[in-house]
């Protein structure tokens, strides 16, 4: 009976506990979501800001003081230089020489909406010597082309061009007499021959580096300053014997290309037809082609040549050929 008594005693007592233990977690429980703090849904409040928008008028464009550049050009020039010599008793033969040769170019280009402007010179002079030989001329050209253009469509233009070519130095032919001794033939000389040609037409230019020209209205002017030429070139370069001076009215054809076709390896080459109206079964033909590589910065490798074809200078086609190495300088670059 005792026994039974305090097994309720004990029951009575573990209840007791347990609800004051609930009662006490649940007032916890209601103290921490009283302290919880929840935060406010902007932090950091950010003012929008407020834009007043304002009519600013420009000034004119002359009193910016800005200006376009509407010109490119290019120049370069470079020297070529070839010598060897042998002692009296070099038992593998040869002949001590000496060659020079030098070559400036320069390039304008002016291009503003429709209307173009190119101008480009050309100079060349080079001269080789042999040991107990004449002097020979290994290149001599003076070249000078102008052009306005005024676009039609995209690739078509109506043109009219200035062009001059001559040389500075006087050319000789080279034979022996019977004796073995060497003597030299006047052939030519600055102005004999010049020449100076105008022309009209269209132009059909799809690519920076590449125009064929269709001068339908052509005049070339043929000098030949020296009037005793004829006495030791007896064709005088179609001029008449004794006189300076022959014009003639033709149609012409012009291409060129300019273009870099690998890297550090250049291909220019210009082809210029002209076809007399007086007779066009005889007509001149010149091509010129250059190869250059760039070594590095101021050396470079170039071969050139040329081909012509000319009635009034020989009956047969003319060929010339050059290996050159040398320095040249180029700017920009």
């Amino acid at each position: 009976m005792f026994t039974r008594g305090l097994i309720i005693l004990f029951l009575f007592i573990s209840q007791s506990i347990a609800a004051f233990g609930q009662n006490e977690t649940e007032a916890d429980s209601i103290i921490l979501k009283g302290l919880k703090q929840h935060p406010r849904k902007n932090i950091l409040p950010v003012r929008r800001p407020v834009l007043f928008p304002e009519t600013v008028t420009l000034s004119e464009l002359d009193s910016l003081e800005l200006s376009v550049n509407y010109w490119r050009n290019w120049t370069s020039f470079g020297i070529n230089i070839n010598q060897a010599s042998f002692s009296e008793n070099w038992g593998g033969g040869g002949v001590s020489s000496l060659a020079l040769g030098g070559q400036f170019s320069y390039k304008t280009d002016y291009t503003n909406g429709d209307k173009n402007f190119v101008s480009e010179v050309l100079l060349q002079y080079g001269k080789l010597k042999n040991k107990d030989r004449l002097s020979r001329k290994t290149s001599d050209r003076i070249f000078w082309d102008n052009k306005i253009a005024l676009k039609l469509s995209k690739t078509w233009y109506f043109f009219g061009s200035l062009n001059f070519e001559s040389q500075f130095d006087r050319g000789y032919s080279f034979n022996k007499n019977a004796k073995g001794n060497e003597f030299r033939t006047l052939l030519s000389n600055f102005m004999a021959p010049g020449y100076l040609t105008e022309s009209i037409g269209f132009e059909y230019k799809p690519v920076k580096y590449f125009f064929l020209r269709i001068g339908t209205g052509t005049a070339r002017q043929t000098f030949v300053v020296d009037t005793t030429l004829y006495k030791t070139n007896p064709k005088n370069f179609g001029v008449k014997p004794g006189r300076s001076f022959r014009n003639e009215l033709a149609f012409q054809v012009v291409a060129a290309i300019d273009k870099d076709i690998a890297k550090n390896l250049h291909l220019k080459s210009r082809y210029t037809m002209f076809a007399n109206y007086e007779k066009l079964k005889s007509i001149d033909n010149r091509l010129d082609v250059t190869l250059t590589a760039q070594v590095n910065r101021l050396l470079n490798v170039s071969v050139a040549g040329i081909v012509l074809y000319d009635d009034d200078t020989a009956n047969k086609i003319q060929a010339s050929q050059a290996l050159s190495l040398g320095l040249v300088y180029k700017f920009p670059r």
